[in-house]
């Protein structure tokens, strides 16, 4: 089994930026020696509409989310982005910003399947915090 190194970062909804208040709502993982770029969220409405500021439109945030789920996917309907190599797109996702969608610090790590990682990743840290893996 080969090992491969990965970076992922999650991806949060910040509704208050001026307060900081946000909700984690998905997870984007690249493993440059893999070439894998992925991404993986789910927007719970229930929960994000209470904190959200009345001026969220819930709907034009979840275009934004598929936005990034498709750009991690590449190709030439992502425009100029998505024909860079995977390594690019996820810098340039996961730049510091003042904005509604934010992604958190990144964090390393090592596997055998970045795609599983990713699942795993998701399932644990967004969808089942309390879940445990032994995939990454």
């Amino acid at each position: 089994m080969i090992w491969y190194d990965y970076d992922y970062a999650l991806i949060r909804v910040v509704p208050r930026v001026q307060l900081g208040v946000f909700w984690n709502v998905g997870v984007i993982l690249n493993s440059r020696t893999a070439g894998f770029l992925g991404a993986r969220y789910v927007l719970d409405r229930e929960k994000i509409e209470p904190i959200a500021s009345p001026h969220i439109d819930l709907d034009i945030l979840e275009q934004h989310l598929d936005a990034i789920v498709q750009i991690c996917k590449g190709g030439p309907e992502c425009g100029q982005i998505g024909l860079l190599p995977a390594s690019e797109p996820f810098h340039w996702l996961t730049a510091p910003r003042s904005a509604v969608i934010q992604m958190s610090e990144i964090h390393p790590g090592r596997t055998y399947d970045p795609a599983e990682c990713l699942d795993s990743l998701f399932n644990r840290l967004i969808l089942v915090p309390a879940a445990r893996s032994s995939h990454c």
